[in-house]
């Protein structure tokens, strides 16, 4: 059986809703992506005394606004829905009386799996929409800026790699010990409860700590991204006749640039996390079948 056979076909029952929910998402990113156009066009206009751009401005934002009105109330029926599902078939198992502990874990990561369609996944869809909706705009202003941008995607992805492959290692080793939990909490032995909270907690703070080491890192390349560009952008244009409205967007879309060069260590973190959770749920299911 396929290692994502048994979530592909939970996706596959749920494939309608989930296809709305993310089209209207697709609605909602090309709404704030086209917002910053917008907001020079009216500010321009405004400086020469037209609404005209602060009318497409607002039309933009009230087709941003009623996309994510209708896509959060579909969200918690669809997701609680697939939740269900996924919970049901993991405790529907022909699991030992020996394994209640690796049950329990494995229900507190379904809601992680859910969680990560739910909410990570919009993070990933939105930084990608960031990325390269934001490049494509650039474009139409200055190019310079877009190969400034391209730039710094080289340490980003060389970061990403080794990061990547480092919280593979640490989700990994924080599940391990959480398929104990229930077992040790059963066996009322303090010294072997206090060492599974104690083991908890140091994956958990190495977690974070990369986590921290990895934000700064990338942080320090957007500040680098921000100042070269507007340095470009400011220093070129003013005297090539360049309209407050452009300068505004610019500077919007590369916000929004950095924001999605932002999103990729969460996203791959959420990814490495997730890998190891539809191991552990497939590779289960596979026993059963096999037994």
């Amino acid at each position: 059986m396929s290692r994502f056979e048994a979530l592909k076909t939970i996706i596959l029952q749920y494939k309608y809703k989930l296809l709305l929910t993310y089209s209207l998402f697709s609605i909602e990113m090309l709404g704030l992506l086209m917002r910053p156009f917008f907001l020079g066009k009216a500010v321009d206009g405004l400086l020469e005394g037209s609404y005209q751009g602060l009318l497409y401005l607002a039309a933009a934002h009230v087709l941003w606004l009623i996309a994510g009105t209708i896509r959060h109330m579909y969200d918690t029926r669809t997701y609680s829905g697939i939740y269900t599902t996924l919970v049901t078939r993991l405790l529907s198992r022909n699991y030992h009386s020996d394994e209640v502990s690796k049950l329990s874990a494995h229900s507190t990561l379904a809601r992680e799996f859910i969680d990560f369609l739910e909410f990570d996944l919009n993070y990933v869809v939105e930084a990608v929409y960031n990325l390269l909706g934001s490049l494509i705009m650039l474009m139409f202003y200055d190019r310079a800026v877009v190969l400034v941008c391209l730039g710094m995607l080289i340490p980003v992805t060389i970061i990403s790699y080794f990061y990547g492959k480092r919280m593979k290692r640490l989700n990994q080793l924080k599940n391990d010990e959480l398929e104990k939990q229930v077992e040790i909490i059963g066996s009322r032995n303090s010294q072997k409860i206090t060492q599974h909270y104690n083991n908890l907690r140091k994956w958990q703070v190495k977690i974070s700590d990369k986590e921290a080491w990895n934000f700064g890192t990338m942080e320090l390349l957007v500040l680098a991204v921000i100042i070269t560009s507007l340095l470009i952008t400011t220093g070129k244009h003013w005297k090539d006749g360049f309209l407050a409205g452009d300068i505004v967007a610019i500077y919007n879309y590369i916000l929004k640039f950095v924001g999605g060069v932002d999103t990729i260590p969460y996203a791959v973190q959420r990814l490495s996390a997730l890998k190891d959770i539809t191991r552990r749920i497939e590779f289960d299911e596979e026993e059963d079948i096999e037994n």
